[in-house]
């Protein structure tokens, strides 16, 4: 990979935009590391009852790819911005990867490169470190009127006191980024989820592929971010981004889940002809393709948006308007056309439909993002 970009990927300076050949040989190294890791089949060497990260994969895509570093500064070696953000995690989104790049890479990453204060822990990012991020209200959107974590000073040291929600990778991460409200707002710290005062719980999930965690602060020493208020425009602007790259991450599920749909109504044959010559289920088959392809559209203008904070905030709640739905569309049509076998745990379709409901809910759903999208343009 040799693009590089002098800033955040949310940030408003100016990247160097990389070339349409350049994005398909990073696509290309992802869908071959993914690949050679056992592609969708890797999903089902994760615990069932604790979903996780795949430490082996992510030691490879993170760490000796340098995905880990993906959009963040170049100060803390950071490569590409949001246009390579969009492309990896699309085809994550193919093999539903279980790698933190969506939770610590994108959602802690973006955050800390936002605070200006925070190159250490951003140095460690970029070096693969899993950072979490706790910003969720208990509805499991963000609302900097509804933060869950208060803030109190005691001589000079922040303590925080709370249960964040929805954490994602909590319980696999070594740092988290914790929202807390204060006397001057909302502001940012950094909190060791081993330390005292802190208590991390895995929850169990729908998708084996994505784990999440309750974390409880009691009276936990943290070190202070941000000041004066300043953490409720920093993560507003991260998240854009975040949203972005999660549009992208169910377009390459929704593109792998019709793929695999296609491609079984070809070879399944009954009465002595394919089932994908049935009309109903070519008109079926036409309906998905609509559908990931208008995600597609709404992931592109998305991209093409970066440097603007603003087009970039519309752009990315028009591209969660949509996606998500699209992806739980294809998703359940697939399982749906694969018939008896589609239901059953050895077949790859249930994969992609937990993926697809979880990822429906988890920065909040359709309606949560139509709303805000209805916020950004009136006048």
């Amino acid at each position: 990979m040799t693009t590089t970009m002098t800033g955040p990927a949310a940030g408003t300076t100016e990247a160097t935009e990389a070339s349409e050949a350049e994005l398909e040989d990073l696509r290309a190294t992802v869908r071959s590391v993914c690949a050679d890791a056992g592609g969708i089949a890797a999903v089902r060497r994760l615990d069932e009852h604790a979903p996780g990260i795949d430490a082996g994969l992510w030691d490879t895509l993170g760490r000796q790819v340098g995905l880990a570093a993906l959009g963040l500064p170049d100060a803390v070696g950071g490569i590409g911005g949001l246009a390579e953000i969009a492309v990896v995690c699309e085809e994550l989104g193919r093999t539903t990867a279980a790698v933190p790049l969506l939770s610590s890479t994108v959602l802690a990453g973006q955050v800390l490169a936002g605070c200006g204060t925070a190159e250490a822990p951003l140095a460690e990012v970029a070096a693969g470190t899993v950072h979490a991020l706790a910003v969720a209200a208990p509805d499991g959107v963000w609302r900097p009127d509804a933060v869950p974590v208060g803030v109190t000073w005691q001589g000079g040291t922040p303590t925080l006191d709370g249960i964040a929600p929805f954490v994602l990778d909590g319980a696999d991460a070594e740092a988290l980024v914790v929202a807390a409200a204060g006397p001057d707002g909302v502001d940012l710290f950094l909190a060791d989820p081993r330390g005292p005062g802190v208590t991390v719980r895995r929850v169990p999930t729908l998708d084996l592929s994505r784990g999440q965690a309750v974390v409880t602060f009691t009276a936990a020493p943290v070190r202070a971010l941000t000041a004066g208020g300043e953490g409720t425009e920093v993560v507003t602007r991260a998240l854009d981004v975040a949203f972005v790259a999660l549009a992208a991450e169910q377009l390459g599920g929704a593109q792998a889940a019709l793929d695999m749909t296609v491609a079984h109504v070809r070879d399944r044959t009954q009465f002595g002809r394919a089932i994908g010559s049935f009309q109903a289920i070519k008109h079926t088959c036409a309906d998905m393709l609509l559908q990931v392809e208008s995600a597609r559209s709404a992931v592109v203008r998305a991209v093409r948006t970066a440097g603007s904070p603003e087009a970039l905030a519309e752009a990315a709640a028009v591209a969660q308007s949509w996606c998500g739905e699209a992806f739980t569309f294809v998703a359940a049509e697939c399982v749906q056309l694969h018939g008896g076998m589609g239901f059953t745990w050895e077949h790859d379709a249930h994969l992609y439909f937990r993926r697809a409901q979880s990822d429906a809910v988890l920065l909040g759903g359709a309606a949560h993002h139509r709303e805000r999208l209805a916020g950004l343009l009136s006048w």
